[in-house]
């Protein structure tokens, strides 16, 4: 009997108990669904978090006091960890810092904005121009800060999108009117476009205002050293290319020793986060994490392989005296085993066809819930889940195949 022929008995086999083939294959397509819905939405979620790295800017150093092994960030300050608004002006030089082509400090915290009987609690921002540029971030509505702005100390303030549609009513323009950030008011000069993430940095920009730095400082946020410099929460810094970024990291890391008089390489008290290593760390952690989810969905592969070994046992038991007719007219072992195995190997890659459909189906709903999310269905992962319910339906079958072909064919024509 060739291969063909040993399908077509399979498929007649399974036909005639509809149901309960059905049955059987339903912990295969449970199994395939889920371990494709996983891997599928683990996969969207990474793609979701490199986007929101990748849209914090192009090839972006993050510059922040203290050291990342030291704790949390308000720990790291307690530590002695400061940047200051000299330090963003130093690596902002091209003599001292060659490969840096723009750089943005940032002073942050959190501020009562208030619009009539409308209040909010939101990160304050204070900026300078170059953020716009170093982020990549435009308004959707209006303008950006000005260095103008930040030279005289306006009282103007760019609102994120979230913002502005909390403490705006729809379609209002929002620019030229007056807000409240604490207890100063502020003109609006533009809304951003909308953006999420910050990039690992910062929380969400869509509930954040921002506001000239010289401003921050001197009206919401007075902080300053022992000398009377102000302090910056954080400073982006833009190299010129992605080739060029471990030579920028090296020339800032050289410079802020120098000017915070530190001799060895354990006593920094800053720490420079490259954004390709950011995702590439991010990506990793993501990876192994959608792995495990599938490797969890893939336990159902093994319910549903035992429950075909089980369905298997019982058709031996049914088709004894088929089995002892077919030896009887020459069927050699090696026959019957084969039958058996391709009739279990038929359900599962059946089950898993449906489960591939299933899980692209419900990777596809959960798409539709979530905003700026999509969910990445890998052809990779069709692949596994169909060589891999194969190697279930194998592994399961060989049992029942097994005894198939060991029955006696005289004692199988005797059986009642």
């Amino acid at each position: 009997m060739n291969l063909y022929e040993s399908i077509r008995v399979a498929m007649r086999a399974l036909a005639a108990n509809k149901l309960r083939s059905i049955l059987t294959m339903l912990g295969i397509i449970i199994g395939v669904g889920a371990v494709i819905a996983l891997m599928s939405i683990g996969r969207g979620v990474e793609k979701f978090v490199t986007d929101q790295f990748a849209s914090a800017g192009t090839n972006l150093l993050f510059i922040v006091p203290g050291q990342l092994s030291e704790g949390p960030p308000q720990e790291r300050a307690r530590g002695g960890g400061i940047l200051t608004l000299s330090d963003s002006n130093a690596i902002a030089n091209p003599l001292q810092v060659p490969d840096v082509l723009a750089v943005a400090p940032e002073v942050s915290g959190s501020a009562v904005v208030s619009k009539g009987n409308k209040d909010l609690v939101v990160s304050v921002s204070g900026i300078t121009a170059s953020y716009q540029d170093v982020r990549s971030w435009e308004p959707a509505i209006g303008a950006f800060i000005t260095n103008t702005d930040v030279q005289e100390r306006s009282r103007v303030v760019v609102i994120g999108s979230e913002v502005y549609g909390k403490l705006f009513d729809p379609n209002e323009d929002p620019l030229g009117q007056t807000i409240r950030v604490n207890t100063l008011l502020f003109r609006v000069i533009g809304v951003m476009e909308e953006r999420g993430g910050g990039g690992g940095f910062g929380g969400n920009l869509d509930e954040s205002v921002f506001i000239p730095l010289t401003t921050v400082q001197d009206r919401l946020f007075r902080r300053r050293t022992v000398s009377g410099d102000y302090q910056v929460n954080i400073i982006y810094a833009s190299v010129h290319s992605s080739d060029r970024m471990d030579a920028a990291q090296d020339q800032i890391s050289e410079l802020l020793r120098e000017r915070h008089n530190i001799s060895f390489l354990g006593e920094d008290d800053f720490s420079i986060i490259n954004q390709t290593d950011l995702i590439s760390i991010f990506g990793d952690i993501l990876g192994a994490l959608t792995l495990f989810l599938g490797a969890i969905a893939g336990i159902s592969l093994l319910v549903g392989g035992i429950g075909i070994m089980n369905i298997m046992l019982v058709s031996v038991t049914e088709r004894t005296r088929e089995i002892g007719l077919r030896k009887a007219v020459g069927a050699k072992r090696r026959n019957v085993l084969g039958q058996f195995l391709i009739e279990a190997v038929t359900l599962a890659v059946i089950g898993g066809g449906l489960g591939i459909l299933l899980g692209a189906g419900g990777a596809t709903a959960a798409t539709s819930f979530m905003d700026d999310f999509s969910a990445v269905v890998g052809l990779d992962a069709i692949v596994i889940a169909i060589l891999f319910s194969m190697a279930v339906g194998l592994f399961f079958g060989i049992y029942p195949a097994y005894r198939a072909s060991r029955l006696n064919p005289i004692d199988a024509l005797r059986y009642e």
